[in-house]
């Protein structure tokens, strides 16, 4: 898979070869999350070339942890899934992700903010059965960010899959949470609470008064969020 070997026999050794390419192990986690087409692995991770994820993808169904299927009646469209040795690396990216929130540093997580990974962390982290069985639809604006990142859309809709929208899908919205993004993503990743962000001000909430007063019931959080840090983090990794 890739062009340098570590030229040892151990497992560790020959399974980093396969995993320990950049971008690779994020890519696996994608994957495990339930995306399967190019376009929405590339909302998982939005800094990550085309040209690269293609390789990567490449790079993994050439060592058959993804297999790669061709869609009905869309020419030239592929879907990726994990085969049975991709999927059995699911456990291994959830230890990775344990790992990484007990023993760095939450601040320096917070210093790594990306909007529209937040968002597609959120829209596919959503749980809809406390939602209203009916449509609707929910605006995130971040103050501290430039015009054309600053809202995004949630369009919920029974029977439909959650749609992520950064551009005003012209629908009624429902409810309004404006925020700033280092809030949303520590809430996101269990370092704050929405209860406390609506206290100090960091989250108001305006429109519909059963969606925010649910908002702690159906808003999802990261599958690492419960994981509490150590007292004293490694304090080899740096912010740069």
């Amino acid at each position: 898979m890739a062009n340098t070997s570590y030229g040892q026999f151990c497992p560790v050794a020959m399974a980093a070869e396969v995993l320990c390419t950049r971008w690779t192990i994020v890519l696996v986690r994608e994957l495990a999350a339930g995306s399967t087409r190019f376009n929405d692995l590339r909302r998982g991770v939005p800094r990550m070339s085309p040209a690269l994820l293609s390789q990567r993808l490449k790079d993994l169904e050439s060592a058959g942890v993804v297999h790669r299927t061709p869609v009905a009646l869309e020419s030239g469209v592929f879907e990726y899934r994990l085969t049975r040795a991709g999927q059995e690396l699911a456990p291994v990216v959830e230890a990775f992700g344990v790992w990484g929130k007990r023993w760095i540093d939450g601040e320096l997580s917070l210093e790594k903010l990306d909007v529209q990974l937040l968002m597609w962390d959120m829209r596919r982290g959503l749980i809809l059965d406390p939602m209203p069985d009916r449509k609707a639809v929910v605006q995130f604006r971040y103050s501290d960010l430039p015009a054309d990142r600053r809202s995004w859309w949630l369009v919920v809709e029974p029977g439909i899959e959650t749609e992520l929208c950064s551009v005003d899908p012209g629908a009624d919205v429902n409810l309004y949470a404006s925020t700033d993004l280092r809030t949303m993503t520590a809430i996101w990743m269990g370092y704050d609470t929405v209860t406390d962000a609506i206290a100090a001000r960091r989250l108001i909430l305006t429109g519909d008064d059963d969606l925010a007063d649910s908002i702690e019931s159906w808003l999802g959080l990261s599958p690492f969020a419960k994981t509490e840090p150590v007292q004293t983090p490694l304090s080899v990794f740096q912010s740069a």
